[in-house]
Formats: structure tokens, sequence, C-alpha cells
């Protein structure tokens, strides 16, 4: 396990601590198939790669932990169009999104063009950028 996911999975015990919830052998599973996802799983592909690990976590845990996390702000729930919640650890850096209309598949990717003309839109209509996000819709050429 990388650096990188073990202070995932650090701060994901610490969440479900700081909920009063136990650090269970399941839990631990869950939370270390969440810290090195490279991608955007839903609650049943965290549940089928959990259970690889661990054949006794049931899907009624992941939900529950998913939930606790996204509660603490650990974990970002995704919502795209024509789909379930997907999830990913919330400490990545600022990114958008390209999801395949044909596959479903999610691309992360960053622009600073468009960073920058986000903020001269908002500035020229007086305002500052305080959050967003973007999602593109696209099929492969």
């Amino acid at each position: 396990m990388s650096n990188t996911a073990i202070k995932h999975l650090r701060d994901m015990e610490d969440a479900l601590r700081a909920d009063g919830m136990r650090i269970t052998r399941q839990r631990v599973a869950i939370l270390s198939v969440l810290a090195e996802a490279n991608d955007h799983p839903d609650a049943d592909e965290v549940h089928r790669r959990t259970k690889q690990v661990d054949p006794s976590v049931s899907l009624a845990t992941v939900y529950r932990t998913l939930s606790v996390l996204e509660n603490h702000g650990v974990v970002h729930r995704l919502t795209f169009e024509g789909g379930g919640a997907r999830f990913e650890t919330a400490d990545a850096p600022h990114h958008d999104h390209i999801i395949d209309v044909d596959t479903g598949a999610v691309v992360e990717f960053h622009s600073d063009k468009i960073e920058r003309l986000q903020a001269e839109i908002a500035a020229e209509l007086g305002y500052d950028v305080v959050h967003h996000k973007l999602e593109l819709y696209c099929r492969k050429r």
C-alpha cells in the first residue's frame, strides 16, 4: 500500500471513530479498498472488491461505512447522469470528470485553461468562484 493510501486509510479510520464506530476487520477491508481505488466505484463494486479480501462483509456494512465517511467529508459521493452514486476519497486535488456515455467510464482531468475561464466569467459577472464541478458527457471518436 502506498503512503497516500495509508494516509487515506488513517483519515477514514479517524472519521469512523469520530462517529463512534468500531474499526472492525470488515471495515478495515472496506477502507483498504477505498484507499487503493484508482477509479470511482459504486457501493456494489466496493462490496465486490471487499468480499475478495473478507468474504464476511455485508452490503449493508458497506453502505453504512460509506455514509459515515461521506458525512465526515473524507469520501465524496459522485452522482453522474444515468448511473448510481460512485465514490472517491476527498483529499484528491481538484479535478473534473469526463463520463463516457457508451461505457460509463469516468476519466478525471484538470485544465488550467478551464479554471482560468471559469474565474474570468465569474469575475465579469461580479462573482468569485467558491466551488464548482464540471462533468463532460462524451463519446470516444
